[in-house]
């Protein structure tokens, strides 16, 4: 009956039945890796609540999950579930380019993730060690690369930098057209 819904790489929903109210208790929900049960957490819920998101957790786990009612009235058995984090989703996981010409050329990403702040595409000439930044959006998987030189190969690399901090890389190559 102790059940989770929108399950994501860090977080989900737990629900359960209302056993207990404002007046006659409390929850106590304790959570561990199945892996390593040290690392039990223990939270205390009112007995209002019949809902609540666990968050920073550890991408690709299960977790045990107890949902203890501390009744002051009845007793209520201690209701215990599963829950798998999802594995954790990485962007960019594709570069692709495409409307290429003389002069420029279009690059698109994906997934667009909530958890990317902004990407940057880095892109020079090969061979060569000139290299220009374009600033994207996080919200944005697109972007036109202009004033390029004709007929040369450029290597393109799209940085998605997440919220965290962290940083993600992933490059293309592109040719761009021979000119008039």
């Amino acid at each position: 009956r102790l059940h989770a819904t929108d399950v994501t790489s860090s977080s989900f929903r737990l629900l359960w039945p209302q056993l207990l109210s404002q007046e006659t208790g409390y929850y106590t929900l304790e959570y561990a890796p199945t892996a390593v049960p040290a690392r039990r957490r223990t939270q205390q819920v009112s007995g209002a609540h019949t809902s609540l998101v666990l968050s920073d957790l550890a991408p690709e786990t299960t977790y045990e999950v107890v949902l203890i009612p501390e009744s002051n009235v009845h007793y209520f058995p201690p209701q215990t579930t599963r829950v798998t984090t999802l594995a954790e989703e990485i962007s960019p996981a594709q570069v692709l380019i495409s409307e290429s010409g003389p002069r420029s050329f279009h690059v698109s990403w994906a997934p667009v993730l909530d958890s990317v702040a902004s990407y940057q595409v880095l892109y020079g000439p090969l061979p060569g060690n000139s290299v220009k930044v374009l600033e994207v959006d996080g919200r944005h998987n697109s972007t036109v690369v202009e004033h390029l030189a004709p007929n040369t190969t450029y290597l393109v690399t799209v940085t998605a930098v997440y919220r965290s901090g962290k940083e993600k890389s992933l490059s293309a190559k592109a040719c761009t057209q021979e000119g008039e």
